[in-house]
């Protein structure tokens, strides 16, 4: 990460390392805290419902995998950040849940943009036409975009989606009047290429815990 960004000749302070824990029991995640890690990311409810509170409590908790409208009242509810804003429907349905708890919810609104069916997330043009009317809502903060590339064996591969995605958040910042301060883009194998092309937040599992555990049953 230090050599990503020297490379790139930014300040490593400007980029946080969110330690992905998915499968990872709490004991696992009390070690990474004794290591210094304070940002943690999961990508299930049930999971994170069940994990979390067994965890330090100071910990700052995003909620990285795909949200179905169902389970906004817990991510709203149990998770400082959540990254995969995909639509206008669920960004209001969120907001309805922040509402309630009288709290405002950082989101960055997750685009995909190699347009792969497999994948959720915006299409660009999508994101610019919902773009002022997610901001609109008052308990909904929209702090930046996030993405998943394409898979590749080669972490270059990767680089024309991060780069897209760092032009669509200056875009979006124009569009809003105001700069959008987050980029969460990059993995285990190609954060590397996403800190050089701006990533603010790189989510990382395999490379901090090793392979993941079974998923329990």
């Amino acid at each position: 990460m230090i050599a990503a960004c020297c490379r790139a000749g930014r300040d490593p302070e400007t980029v946080r390392l969110l330690a992905v824990t998915k499968n990872q029991p709490p004991d696992r995640v009390r070690e990474a805290v004794d290591l210094g890690l304070r940002w943690f990311g999961e990508n299930r409810i049930q999971e994170a419902k069940a994990k979390i509170p067994l965890c330090p409590s100071h910990l700052h908790w995003h909620f990285i995998g795909h949200l179905q409208s169902n389970k906004c009242r817990d991510a709203a509810h149990g998770f400082s950040v959540i990254e995969s804003v995909d639509s206008l429907s669920l960004a209001r349905e969120l907001e309805k849940w922040a509402a309630r708890s009288g709290k405002k919810i950082p989101v960055l609104l997750e685009v995909n943009v190699a347009g792969e069916s497999s994948k959720f997330g915006y299409r660009p043009e999508a994101l610019r036409a919902e773009l002022e009317a997610v901001n609109a809502l008052p308990h909904i903060e929209v702090r930046g975009l996030m993405t998943l590339a394409p898979w590749a064996p080669d972490p270059e591969k990767a680089r024309p989606a991060f780069r897209r995605l760092r032009e669509l958040k200056e875009e979006c910042g124009c569009a809003l009047g105001a700069p959008l301060p987050e980029l969460s883009m990059g993995m285990s194998g190609d954060f590397e290429v996403a800190i050089e092309e701006g990533a603010t937040i790189i989510r990382v599992g395999t490379a901090l815990f090793g392979s993941r555990p079974p998923r329990a049953p």
